[in-house]
Order: structure tokens, then C-alpha cells, then sequence
């Protein structure tokens, strides 16, 4: 008899012979059930080896890993830290680089070698495996036997309904503890699939979770079950108002299961959202600031990023509120299926299975007239349209996202000593000591706690592009978490889960003190903090102190950074610092030697400054003997700077190291072009007014006077100088960001300037010799004119002296350019503008005296009325006078206070433009041909590209960075013109855009604005001589 004491002073019990044999034969059957369930994977693999699992992983899949109970004592001691790392070592495992690849038969190639060069560019040894036709994966079939052979496993997903599951739910207890995946088993099954999300939305109906009802119809009408078992068991459950914004939330976004089913074309936008989830207990995602717009009514779509969609797309009162209203619609749905999967009881956590698993969601949400979020359907990868035919922008947008959650993951930045001074400080203010906590932790941790948390910290320290979304600060989110993990009445573990939550925040909370950032939202955007409006006071430009104000406000900032005079040590940098502050990519480390960053469009200057770590070293920016603190022009597209730390000492000077940093300056915001657009015209921007007196921005055109400029028929405009405008389609013209910049044309009022095809051009230009004589920007109209008649550009430099071009359509046009002013010699020893031109004229001899010969002066601003008396004194003295000149005026430039340029106040650039007008009325009578420049590029004076001027509209690249310039691509709408300049505008880039062979490419659309006037004007008064 078998029998055991249960309390002292009583009688003993004794079970009968027939319970213990029940027990027994019980024990039997589940272990028999157990042993079955390891099995399945390898007996549905035929011809596999069998995969014997040791006695541990047996042990996982049974009863889940268990914690290890070893307390540690955090301090800020190196050797405490070091012992905290190998003891996590021990029993974590190292995190290897060997990946493994999975494809199933229906995925494409090349987005496998897209996964696979982005794993190889995180030093990652890939090996691909593909699903067989009569078996599933499995990881017996992964492993052969050895469960240890990789380190992550990639399941590309399956492009058919009936695809096979890469790995199942059972099989992730098998995981060793440093292996990590891309699933979690309970979103894929609970959120992606329809039976899952139904059925939570049928558990939790007291949440009343903003999803279609619409993905419950193939699942039959059940009746809801009651889940008040899972919350507070005392009272009712009774739905919070917890503030106004969210009783409106909730009551909006009521789904009952006999509310009307929304349909795609009902919505007036679908976004497609993409979140990463890194740990389903405690849950924690993030939110990628990138979106894919769906708009059903007009089957159109685009990628843009969500602060686009919201401040624009959606034209809501507050988009940060609605943006939130979204996050906080995700963050419901991805609670609900972490405490469903909690309170099931099939098989173990999820938590003890695969502590690195993670998952990149797509969540489909819809907004309809009314503009509150719901969502349709969850995908379990990445998602851009649904039939999944992904064109050329969709893999742009795929290979970014895909980088930008590599990066977050694969971060190797050790995050230890900091979580522990975040202890120390949470510890000492007694966070750990409070009413939400059971016990006194005294500073002592788990291994399973330690790793969590540095894990999240490591996770904060590489957001990139994404934004925390869960863990939440919003009041909703975190009275629901209460709801779910109440402590007085826990789901099995007393307040654990709610505790891990607190902790996490409280982390969070800390990192970005320590990090000395102004918000806790570091991705929540700038323009939110100002007033949107779009009409804003012109922002004066009669001001030196915009540069000087910027130095002394970051030194203050960094001014208990010292250098140290310890000869032994080497120089390096110590810290970078910059006005406006940049996010540096990767974060800066004096090992490091390149960074990246992005600006938006507004952003045009950046104050640079660093410090180095030897008091002896200094820092050069620009070149050896550049500034060590300088403010920069930023050009749109990429700006490339480079700082030279460079030893003082009198046995050095030389070199030693350089830093190397990039910034990329986005475009102007803009939205795709819809067929309900209206037309808007500009000259002048309001932040640079040449004209007070006239209007500024974005003003409305009649439909009218678009007919009219339309028209066929529409005259050929007589001159160069002809007044006009910038037309663009926008949604409203109070608005810029609703516009679609890219369709933007220069329209002269009445008239249109010819725009030659190229037979056309070369017939016209045909035993022509063309004389260039400028700076930079007449350079630029050159290499256009050059690339317009060859299709093709074959040699590109940054000319300075004097080149002739002889191989120009078909060696039928003769191309030569002179550099002026040569500003970089002495002004005794420069040679003058008579004799520069002279000098031109003698390399291109022979010359007739005739409209064959072209002569085009022009430049950004050194150009006078007194140089076209000299062009005429010398085009006389050389018996030249009948050759057709041509004046390019002069343009926008040196409105920015940078270094190593002159700086012009508003009043000065004013008095440019009146310059200008007195070059034009010289020009005309000396009987010469004019491009008004400077009207054309004064309204755009943002979008200047690379130089320290901000003059330079031209950049000459290699054809494939042409082609890879914009980073997100949207879609272009096919059916609109305005006018047949725009027409033929567009037709000319989609010819640029068609020709590969050419080595480089000019690109600007102002540059080849002014270069197609200037053409039309040369062919015109061909026409007219004949």
C-alpha cells in the first residue's frame, strides 16, 4: 500500500489499489500522446534521416524551458558585467552567423537572392533549402540530426493558399535557446489566418475590436462566447471611458456581428501598414514609418510614408491623432492574440520556445468616409497588392523595408552596461519597490530577465525607421493591460506578465534620458509641434546670425566634453555634433568611419562640428586645411562630407584618419497624381520674396486658362523672357504637400516654347559650332545640349579651363566651352572676360559669320550689362557680328549662410533680380537672344542640388544612379496633361529614362527647362534667317 502524510496530527491517506494503477495508466497514455507528437515531424519526412532529440530538447517539448533561478546583483563594475556575459553565454549560446534559407516552390528567385544578399551584407553564411513536393519542411528535415547547425531560419512565405506551414507549432519547442526564426507560431495562426482572427474577435467581444466582421463570414454564425473568465471575476466587465479621445475610438469602431460588412470600394483608402513583432510575452512590436495607400475608388497605388498619409491623404484636423488612433487599433488586436494565446492550453509558450522569434506583419487597415481605422486582414509577410504581382517599385519598397529590419535585428551593439546604470537609476528612484511589483527584487535578476530587457534596450538603440508601437504609453492600451493581467486575479502567474510590461516601459522611459532625447517618441514628427498652416510670414533672410547663433548653441551642449593631453593616446574623434541634430546610422562610434542620414526636404543647411580625443588633433572639415566647424548647404538627393582629423604636433602633420558622412535630402513631400486634381501656378515661394508686392505660393488657375494653353494650336512664344509660371496638379492649392511634384511644367503666359524631337534638333544643329562661356550652370545646359543630340553622354568632367567636343551628332556639330570666371586665381592674374572669350573664339576657329555659329553666355551672378558691351567690342573687332548670341541670364544662388561662399541678405537678392532686368534690355538691344533663368529657378529656390553655392539645378551621375535615384517610387498617372510643353516635357524624360547605353546622365528639371528654351531659341531664329 502506498500511502502519504498530508498534515500533521491526522489520519494518514491511503489510496486505493485502483486510483493508482488509474494514475499510472494516465501518465502512460500522455507520454505515449507526447512521444507521438515528436515523431510526426520526422515520420512526414520520407528518406530523412531521423531526428533524434536529446534528453533536454525532450524535456522542452514537454513541460517548456525553465527558468534558470541564479539571482545576479547588477552594478556598474566591468568584471561583475563581463561574468554576467559569460554566464549568458553559457546558457544562452552564442548567436552564430550561419542562416538558412527556406523557399517554397511558389516564391520567386529573385526575391530569395534579395534575402540572401541582405543576410550575406550582415556577414551571415547562407545555405538555401527548398520545400519538397511530397513532404513538409519540418526542422528534421533542416537539421539532418544536428539541431545546432543554424542560427536563423528565414520561411520565405508561400504565394498560394494551399502552401505548406515552413515550421510548426509543435516543433518550435525543439529550438535551442540561440536559434531564432521568422514566425510566431500564434500571430501566423491567430491574426493571419481567418478562423484565428474570427475567433478572437468571437473570445473577447467586451473589447470590441476594430476588425471587419466581414472575416467571420466563411465561419459560420456562432453565437459569441462570453471570455469573462479572463477578466475580473468580482463585477461584470464594464467598458472604460478612460479619457474622451477613446470612448470615441471605441464607440466608433463597434463591430457587432450583424453590422453591415464593409466593402474595398466602400473605403476611401486602404494603408498598409507594416509591423515587426520581436516577442509575444511580453509583447513587443514596432511600426515602420514607411506605408503602402490603396484607394479602392480609383485603383491607385503608391508607398509614402505615414506622416505623408496622414497630413495629407487623409486632411484630418490632427494627424498625429489619427495616426495614434491607428497604433493604438493594432496594438488591441496584437494584445488580444498575445492573451489568447496565454490562456491557451495547447502545448507550451510560446515564450518558452523561441525567446528571438520574430515576425514582419502587413495589416491592411481601412479608413472610410468618416476616417476611423479598421482592420481588413493581417498577412503574415510582407504585403503590397493582393494579387501579389509585384512590379518595380513594389521590390524597391520590399529590399528597403527588408534592410531596415535586418538591420534592427541583427544589431551587435552590447547593451549590458547600459541596462545596468537603467537599473541602477530605476532601482535608486524605487520603481522596483512599488505596489505593482510582489516582491523586493533587490537589484537581483534572472538570466531570462537580464536578457529580455537588454534585448529590448538593443531594440530601442536601433529603431532606424521604426517606431515602439507595444509596449504603449497611451492610457487606453495600458488600462486594457490591466484589464487582461490584472494582479488580484493573475492568469496562472501572479502579475508576471503586467510586471514584465511596467519594466519595459520603465526602461524605456530611462533609455531615452540617459540618451538625452527631448521626447519619448523620437519617430514622432517635427512638423506636428508647429502650426500646419501652409501660409506662413516670409522668413527674412537679412540675418548673419543664422550661422553664428549655431555654433555656441551645440558647443554649450557638449561643453563637458574634454580632450586629453596623454601623448600614448591616439587620435580619433570623440563626438560629433550637429544643428539641426541628426540621427547617425549607425550610432556613432570613433571606430566607426562612415555614417548616413537622412534630412527632409525643409532641412537645406547643417552646422557641423566634432571634438576629438587628443588635444593635440583637430578635426578639418571640407579638406586638410578646412574649418573645424562649418555650416553645410544641403543639395537634394545625396551630400557627401568628409572630416579630417589631422595631428598639430610639429613632428606630424599629416593625416590620420577621416570620417566620412552622408546625408540624403529627401524631395519635396508629394502625392501621386489623381484624375480630380487642380491645377496651381506660382512664381515666388513666400520663404524668398523677390516681388512683396506681388502674391507668393500656390495660387489657383482657372480650368479656362488650362484649355486655352492646351489648345493645339498655341503660338510659338517670341523670345526667351516671356513671363510664365510653375503649374503643378495638387489637391488644393493651400496645401503643397498635396501636389505631384513631378509633374510640375514651366508654362509662359500664351504661348509655348518648342520642344524639338530629335531628328529635329539634329537637322537643326547640323554643321553648327555652338561656343559655351560660363560657369557651372552654362557647363550644365552644355552637357544637356550634348546628351539631347547624341542620346548618349560618353565623357563628363568638372571642365575649368577651355574643351572642345568635335564627336557631337555624328561629328556634324562642333561643341566648345570656356570656364568663367576663373574665381580661384588671384584676381591681379586672372584673365579677363575679353580675353577669355578671345581665347575661345581662337580654339574654335574657323567661324563663319553667320546664325551657324551660336555663342552662350551666362552665369549664376557675376554676369553685368558691361560684359555685353565687351561681347560686342570683340565679336566687331573679329568680324563676327551676324553669329547668333544667345544670353543666358542670370539664376538664383548664394541665398544660404555656408561657409567658404558669400552669403546674399533678401535685399540683396532683390537687387540681383534687378540686375537681371537690366541684362535682359541690354541683351535685346544689342539684338541678342535671351533665357530669362532667373525667373524660372527664383520659385524653386529649395531645390537646388549639390555645390556650396545652392545655385547648381544640374548634376551629371553614372545612368544607373539615375535610375535608383528616388529611394520610394510611386506610381505615375498616366492620363493627365497639361498643355503640349507638359506633354512633351513628359515624353523627353521617358526617352532619358529608356536610354541605358549612355554612361552618365543630366539630371534637374529646372536645368533642362532652361536647356529646352535656350534650344528652342536657337533653332528659332534658324527658322527665321531662312
Amino acid at each position: 500500500m502506498i500511502c502519504r502524510p498530508v498534515f500533521l496530527c491526522r489520519r494518514r491517506f491511503c489510496p486505493r489499489p485502483f486510483f493508482v494503477v488509474l494514475v499510472v495508466a494516465i501518465c502512460l497514455f500522455y507520454q505515449t500522446l507526447t512521444l507521438r507528437g515528436t515523431r510526426k515531424l520526422t515520420t512526414a519526412v520520407p528518406r530523412a534521416a531521423p531526428h533524434t532529440l536529446t534528453g533536454t530538447q525532450a524535456s522542452r517539448c514537454r513541460k517548456g524551458y525553465t527558468q534558470d533561478r541564479q539571482c545576479f546583483l547588477l552594478s556598474r563594475n566591468a568584471q561583475e558585467i563581463r561574468k554576467i556575459e559569460e554566464s549568458m553565454e553559457t546558457h544562452f549560446g552564442n548567436h552564430g552567423r550561419r542562416a538558412m534559407l527556406y523557399r517554397p516552390p511558389s516564391y520567386s528567385k529573385m526575391e530569395l537572392q534579395l534575402h540572401q544578399h541582405i543576410l550575406m551584407q550582415h556577414d551571415y553564411t547562407v545555405v538555401i533549402t527548398e520545400e519538397r513536393p511530397d513532404a513538409g519542411l519540418g526542422l528534421g528535415l533542416l537539421e539532418q540530426g544536428d539541431l545546432s547547425s543554424w542560427d536563423l531560419l528565414i520561411c520565405l512565405p508561400s504565394r498560394k493558399a494551399d502552401g505548406k506551414p515552413c515550421v510548426s507549432k509543435e516543433d518550435m519547442c525543439k529550438l535551442s535557446s540561440h536559434q531564432r526564426i521568422n514566425i510566431v507560431p500564434e500571430i501566423q495562426q491567430q491574426l493571419c489566418r481567418k478562423e484565428g482572427l474570427c475567433q478572437i474577435i468571437r473570445r473577447f467581444p467586451e473589447l470590441r475590436l476594430p476588425v471587419s466582421p466581414s472575416v467571420c463570414l466563411d465561419q459560420g454564425v456562432q453565437q459569441p462566447s462570453t471570455s469573462s473568465h479572463l477578466l475580473k471575476t468580482e463585477k461584470p466587465h464594464m467598458w472604460k471611458p478612460w479619457d474622451g479621445r477613446h470612448e470615441q475610438l471605441n464607440q466608433t469602431t463597434v463591430l457587432a456581428p450583424h453590422e453591415t460588412i464593409f466593402r474595398a470600394e466602400d473605403l476611401s483608402v486602404i494603408l498598409k501598414a507594416y509591423v515587426l513583432v520581436t516577442s509575444l510575452t511580453p509583447l513587443r512590436a514596432f511600426i515602420h514609418s514607411t506605408g503602402t495607400v490603396w484607394s479602392p475608388p480609383k485603383k491607385k497605388r503608391f508607398t509614402v510614408k505615414l506622416q505623408t498619409f496622414f497630413e495629407t491623404f487623409l486632411k484630418t484636423s490632427s494627424p498625429l491623432q489619427a495616426f495614434d488612433n491607428m497604433k493604438e487599433t493594432i496594438s488591441k488586436l496584437l494584445l488580444a492574440a498575445e492573451v489568447f494565446s496565454e490562456t491557451s492550453t495547447l502545448g507550451p509558450k510560446t515564450f518558452h520556445r523561441c525567446r528571438l522569434c520574430f515576425q514582419l506583419l502587413t495589416f491592411d487597415i481601412g479608413h472610410d468616409s468618416l476616417r476611423y481605422p479598421i482592420v481588413l486582414q493581417v498577412h503574415e509577410h510582407l504585403n503590397f497588392q493582393d494579387d501579389d504581382n509585384m512590379d518595380f517599385e513594389d521590390q524597391n519598397t520590399e529590399e528597403f523595408l527588408l534592410k531596415d529590419t535586418f538591420n534592427f535585428l541583427f544589431s551587435n551593439d552590447s547593451s549590458l552596461s547600459l541596462f545596468s546604470e537603467i537599473f541602477q537609476r530605476l532601482y535608486r528612484s524605487g520603481v522596483f519597490k512599488n505596489e505593482n511589483y510582489q516582491k523586493d527584487l533587490n537589484q537581483c535578476l534572472a538570466l531570462e530577465e537580464i536578457d529580455s530587457i537588454m534585448t529590448f534596450i538593443k531594440e530601442l538603440g536601433s529603431l532606424g525607421q521604426f517606431q515602439l508601437l507595444f509596449p504603449s504609453t497611451t492610457p487606453g492600451i495600458r488600462s486594457l493591460m490591466h484589464e487582461f493581467y490584472d494582479t488580484t486575479n493573475p492568469l496562472g502567474k501572479p502579475g508576471s506578465v503586467l510586471t514584465q510590461y511596467f519594466s519595459l516601459l520603465n526602461v524605456f522611459e530611462q533609455f531615452w534620458l540617459l540618451n538625452k532625447k527631448a521626447q519619448l517618441h523620437p519617430l514622432e514628427w517635427n512638423s506636428f509641434i508647429e502650426d500646419k498652416n501652409i501660409e506662413k510670414p516670409p522668413v527674412s533672410f537679412d540675418t548673419h546670425e543664422i550661422k553664428n547663433a549655431a555654433a555656441p548653441q551645440i558647443m554649450n551642449k557638449n561643453k563637458d566634453i574634454h580632450c586629453s593631453n596623454d601623448k600614448d593616446m591616439l587620435c580619433h574623434i570623440k563626438e560629433i555634433f550637429t544643428h539641426p541634430h541628426l540621427e547617425l546610422n549607425p550610432d556613432f562610434n570613433p571606430r566607426i568611419k562612415d555614417y548616413y542620414s537622412e534630412v527632409p526636404f525643409d532641412v537645406v543647411t547643417v552646422t557641423i562640428g566634432a571634438v576629438t580625443s587628443k588635444c593635440r588633433c583637430t578635426v578639418h572639415l571640407y579638406e586638410r586645411a578646412g574649418p573645424s566647424f562649418a555650416n553645410y548647404p544641403l543639395g537634394l538627393g545625396t551630400n557627401k562630407i568628409s572630416m579630417f582629423v589631422v595631428d598639430e604636433s610639429p613632428a606630424e602633420g599629416e593625416t590620420l584618419v577621416t570620417y566620412k558622412l552622408t546625408i540624403y535630402r529627401e524631395d519635396r513631400p508629394s502625392l501621386p497624381f489623381f484624375e480630380d486634381f487642380t491645377a496651381c501656378g506660382f512664381v515666388q515661394d513666400c520663404g524668398l520674396l523677390i516681388h512683396p508686392e506681388e502674391n507668393c505660393g500656390l495660387q489657383p488657375i482657372s480650368l479656362e486658362y488650362i484649355e486655352a494653353i492646351s489648345h493645339p494650336e498655341l503660338k510659338m512664344c517670341p523670345s526667351g523672357d516671356i513671363k510664365g509660371q510653375w503649374i503643378v496638379p495638387c489637391l488644393s492649392c493651400s496645401d503643397n504637400r498635396t501636389c505631384d511634384w513631378r509633374e510640375i511644367t514651366w508654362q509662359p503666359h500664351n504661348c509655348q516654347h518648342d520642344v524639338l524631337t530629335k531628328p529635329q534638333l539634329q537637322q537643326c544643329l547640323g554643321g553648327r559650332k555652338i561656343l559655351f562661356i560660363g560657369d557651372s550652370t552654362n557647363r550644365g545646359i552644355m552637357y544637356y545640349l550634348i546628351e539631347r543630340l547624341n542620346e548618349t553622354l560618353q565623357e563628363w568632367q568638372k571642365v575649368h579651363g577651355t574643351k572642345l567636343y568635335p564627336n557631337v551628332n555624328g561629328g556634324k556639330t562642333l561643341v566648345s566651352y570656356s570656364y568663367y570666371p576663373q574665381f580661384w586665381i588671384s584676381p591681379s592674374l586672372r584673365p579677363t572676360f575679353e580675353k577669355a572669350l578671345e581665347h575661345l573664339l581662337q580654339r574654335s576657329r574657323p567661324l563663319e559669320n553667320t546664325g551657324q555659329t551660336v555663342l552662350v553666355v551666362g552665369g549664376v551672378q557675376w554676369l553685368n550689362s558691361n560684359h555685353l558691351q565687351i561681347i560686342h567690342k570683340v565679336l566687331k573687332r573679329e568680324n563676327l557680328l551676324n553669329i547668333l548670341v544667345i544670353i543666358k541670364t542670370l539664376g538664383i544662388g548664394f541665398h544660404l549662410p555656408v561657409d567658404g561662399v558669400h552669403f546674399l541678405t533678401q535685399s540683396e537678392v532683390q537687387n540681383v533680380w534687378k540686375e537681371n532686368m537690366i541684362i535682359l534690355d541690354a541683351a535685346k538691344s544689342y539684338g541678342y537672344e535671351v533665357v530669362d533663368t532667373f525667373t524660372i529657378t527664383m520659385g524653386r529656390y529649395k531645390e537646388f542640388l549639390q555645390g556650396s553655392c545652392g545655385c547648381h539645378f544640374h548634376e551629371v551621375v553614372k545612368s544607373k544612379l539615375s535610375q535608383e535615384f528616388h529611394f520610394i517610387k510611386m506610381k505615375r498617372s498616366k492620363n493627365h496633361t497639361v498643355g503640349k510643353y507638359f506633354s512633351n516635357q513628359s515624353k523627353l524624360q521617358q526617352d532619358f529614362v529608356t536610354n541605358l547605353q549612355s554612361p552618365y546622365h543630366v539630371r534637374g528639371p529646372i536645368n533642362q527647362v532652361c536647356s529646352e528654351i535656350l534650344l528652342s531659341r536657337m533653332c528659332a531664329s534658324k527658322r527665321t534667317m531662312r
